[in-house]
């Protein structure tokens, strides 16, 4: 997505949207199939779905990928639009707070399920010499593992899971395509998999 076009509003100012007229026609043409007018479509309602999603999530690389996902599923719905129930305009941005609203009830959700789970370990009662002799031979054979793998393998992985980082960001990082760090981060887990003998 194109930042400039797509930077957030300043608060208290009014979105400006596409005259509807013209958006919902340009819609009934996308709902054909019509590619040009989805490019259209996308520099008409960018900016304004990209502000929406940024005013609710805060977070600009989610507030992208959610303005993406929305004009992903605006190419694949819009013969769902429907002129008699609402304008064209009204139609992209409740996609767009439907879509941000999901997102941060499923970052809730996550947040919740990492609570709950961190709250049962504390009070579950364990040897702590045992727990931490495992613990020790369980990273010594990991970090075994981890050194089969390649070099751009062995990053990707170290950044996404013990870095905490997004696909997108490791690709970021490692300056590399996003479809090859995918790839390479599949590939090396398979690897880890084998090596370490589980079943995922």
């Amino acid at each position: 997505m194109d930042e400039e076009a797509a930077e957030p509003l300043a608060p208290g100012a009014v979105a400006q949207g596409p005259p509807n007229a013209r958006l919902a026609g340009l819609l009934r043409r996308v709902a054909r199939g019509d590619e040009e007018a989805f490019d259209e479509v996308y520099g008409l309602v960018s900016p304004s779905v990209y502000g929406l999603a940024r005013r609710i999530l805060r977070d600009p690389a989610q507030s992208e990928e959610v303005a993406q996902e929305v004009l992903v599923e605006i190419w694949r719905t819009a013969c769902r639009f429907d002129e008699n129930r609402g304008s064209a305009r009204a139609w992209v941005m409740t996609l767009t707070h439907r879509r941000a609203v999901d997102r941060v009830r499923s970052e809730q959700a996550a947040s919740d399920r990492e609570a709950r789970a961190t709250a049962s370990e504390t009070h579950r009662p364990f040897d702590e010499v045992a727990e931490e002799v495992g613990d020790r031979l369980e990273r010594e054979r990991v970090r075994r593992c981890l050194d089969t793998l390649t070099d751009l393998q062995r990053q990707s992985v170290r950044l996404a899971y013990y870095g905490g980082y997004t696909y997108r960001e490791v690709a970021r990082l490692l300056t590399t395509p996003l479809g090859t760090v995918k790839t390479r981060m599949r590939d090396g887990l398979i690897r880890l998999r084998d090596c370490l003998g589980v079943e995922w």
